[in-house]
């Protein structure tokens, strides 16, 4: 797949915004990228797989997983379109994946080559401070996404999303915009433990809910 067709996309991301097609497609050799569509749940990336690439997420939805050894889903991130993915392994002294990377929908990548990606570094100080925003902000994103969930119970991690969608929403009637299996993931729990707690809190009086709704009964308790 070419990539020319792509060039009016890439200038609206940050990343490359300060570059011109001309200077694109004399870049962008032939051999220095690789453009690659992913069906929906499909591995574009697995664990412990050696990072060779910078990837641009062109359009869909990437999850970052991480399955412990009782069997539970972790989903550590999500990349969109204009994100990249890989910044922080390319040119670590050990580049591989510590989780696996899934397409959530459909997704269409732009895997650019390790040496052009230093080309690209180099020449333009607009790309350079991109990647290392990219970088921190995915990294700071990781640091506190673990340390919340190693200190917290299924509990308050459950009513700390509804504390946020209540927010978010403004009500307390939660429409729940994912299923319960991907909030669990979220969550880094099983499906059944999500369940069983949501079933004990909707005991306690604090919660009732449905498939497609989470109602809060006593606001004071989140």
């Amino acid at each position: 797949m070419k990539i020319d067709r792509y060039f009016k996309l890439l200038k609206t991301f940050d990343i490359f915004s300060d570059f011109s097609s001309k200077e694109l497609d004399e870049l962008f050799t032939i051999d220095k990228y690789k453009i690659t569509l992913y069906k929906k749940n499909s591995m574009v990336h697995f664990e412990s797989e050696k990072c060779t690439t910078l990837d641009v997420v062109l359009k869909g939805n990437l999850i970052v997983q991480k399955v412990d050894i009782n069997g539970n889903i972790l989903t550590v991130s999500e990349f969109s379109e204009n994100e990249i993915i890989g910044g922080n392994l390319l040119y670590a002294r050990f580049p591989f994946y510590p989780m696996t990377v899934i397409a959530k929908t459909d997704t269409t990548i732009l895997h650019i080559d390790k040496s052009l990606v230093l080309t690209l570094c180099q020449i333009n100080k607009n790309f350079l401070v991109n990647y290392f925003k990219e970088i921190s902000d995915k990294s700071l994103i990781l640091t506190s996404k673990i340390k919340s969930l190693h200190m917290k119970s299924i509990r308050e991690s459950i009513m700390d999303f509804l504390s946020y969608e209540h927010y978010l929403q403004k009500s307390n009637t939660i429409k729940l915009n994912m299923t319960k299996k991907e909030l669990a993931e979220k969550m880094g729990i099983q499906r059944t433990s999500l369940s069983r707690e949501l079933n004990k809190m909707r005991n306690d009086g604090l919660i009732e809910f449905d498939k497609d709704f989470i109602t809060i009964l006593d606001l004071e308790s989140l």
